[in-house]
């Protein structure tokens, strides 16, 4: 196998294996020992030394295309990434999970818009991306990060339910129980006009991007050129 393939794996599993060790189990006792700030500032550096180690070992790998899905393909990711967009935007704000001050107060109001789909707008969002590049059966490297990026996203998301139970109690139990982890598809609509605009602004910028950086053409650019 490809060194370069191997250190890619190894570089995933410390992404997402860091990610989960700092949030959770180490987390209580480094907040201790480092108080809030730096305990941000020491996830924020492994998470981008990981990073930094899984873009170099990406770029390094020379081998492993997988051939590709075809036009199928091409057709679900391209439908899978705008929803995506919209979940991952809709996230930006008013979002009980982000480890924000005041952050309770978005748990007690009723929810709406992408939370009324799920809870975890951010997390499925980061999901629906992975499975799109994955679908697109396109090379190993790929499919390394996104494999990465989806259990990050769906195990992360349910370990994030259990540590804001601990940690906002009642408000976190109250916000669980009017909302789904499992998306309520039906309900996406209800995300806004406002949102669904900027989505479909975001996702024709960002697949008309995908040329430039990666030289493939994404999106509905594959087809319109």
């Amino acid at each position: 196998m490809d060194t370069a393939l191997v250190s890619l794996i190894a570089a995933s599993t410390a992404f997402v294996g860091t990610h989960f060790a700092l949030s959770h189990p180490l987390r209580g006792t480094l907040v201790r020992l480092l108080g809030s700030g730096g305990f941000m500032a020491l996830y924020s550096l492994v998470a981008a030394a990981c990073m930094a180690w899984m873009y170099f070992a990406f770029t390094s790998v020379t081998s492993g295309s997988l051939g590709g899905s075809g036009a199928i393909g091409w057709i679900i990711a391209t439908a899978l990434t705008l929803p995506a967009l919209v979940l991952f935007l809709g996230s930006l704000r008013g979002n009980p999970a982000t480890p924000a001050p005041g952050a309770e107060k978005f748990a007690e109001r009723d929810p709406g818009g992408v939370y009324l789909v799920t809870r975890h707008p951010m997390m499925w969002g980061f999901a629906l991306w992975a499975v799109s590049h994955i679908v697109l059966w396109w090379s190993w490297r790929t499919n390394i990060v996104a494999f990465s990026i989806l259990v990050l996203a769906l195990v992360g998301a349910r370990m994030q339910d259990r540590k804001k139970e601990v940690l906002m109690g009642e408000a976190w139990q109250h916000w669980e129980a009017r909302t789904s982890y499992w998306p309520r598809w039906s309900n996406l609509p209800k995300a806004g006009v406002g949102l669904w605009v900027a989505g479909i602004a975001v996702w024709l910028l960002i697949s008309w991007s995908h040329i430039h950086a990666g030289g493939i053409p994404a999106g509905i650019w594959r087809w319109i050129g």
